[in-house]
């Protein structure tokens, strides 16, 4: 029986290997995982999300941030990137880096069949590690329907927005997200 022994990164060389990659992967505590590639919905719900809150946040302390950036969790020595990020005033740069923030208010994550469990529990786990963070939506692609979880005093509220018609208030920033604009542009196969 042959066994395989996996290689294991520090961060540092993660980070190098990143800076030069053409595709991105995330960094779990030393192992390095390559991010599957996105189809058309995914882009356009993610980039409709990220253009409609850019235009409802401006002049205010709040900033949308798209997937570029990177989300460093502490305490599982993650690095992530979300869909969208909201933060309330500068974003928090870990160790100074331009690449690795911290401190998000809002997570958006557009699911994908191969990822969506995984966005739904243990990276939901990992994102509750945060304390700034408070709201998160999980919005599908294949069908108009988001779900938002809000934190409480005693843990997490979820609410669940099915269809075109209404809106999705994210309390700490203070708007409406109305989910005709999330699903913009976006064609559901019947």
């Amino acid at each position: 029986m042959v066994s395989t022994i996996k290689r294991r990164y520090t961060l540092d060389e993660y980070r190098a290997i990143e800076e030069k990659a053409e595709g991105r992967s995330e960094y779990r505590d030393g192992e390095i995982v390559p991010m599957p590639g996105g189809t058309l919905k995914h882009s356009r719900i993610s980039g409709n999300v990220f253009a409609f809150l850019k235009f409802l946040l401006r002049d205010t302390s709040f900033e949308p941030i798209n997937s570029d950036l990177r989300l460093w969790i502490p305490e599982y020595r993650r690095g992530v990137y979300p869909d969208v990020m909201v933060f309330d005033g500068e974003p928090q740069l870990h160790e100074g880096r331009l690449d690795e923030v911290l401190n998000p208010t809002v997570i958006v994550e557009v699911l994908s069949p191969s990822t969506a469990d995984y966005d739904r529990q243990h990276k939901f786990r990992m994102y509750r590690s945060i304390p700034s963070f408070s709201e998160y939506l999980l919005i599908e692609q294949d069908e108009p329907f988001v779900e938002k979880y809000t934190k409480q005093t005693q843990g997490w509220l979820l609410s669940d927005f099915k269809g075109l018609e209404g809106s999705i208030a994210l309390e700490s920033a203070g708007i409406d997200l109305p989910i005709a604009e999330i699903y913009r542009g976006v064609v559901f196969e019947m």
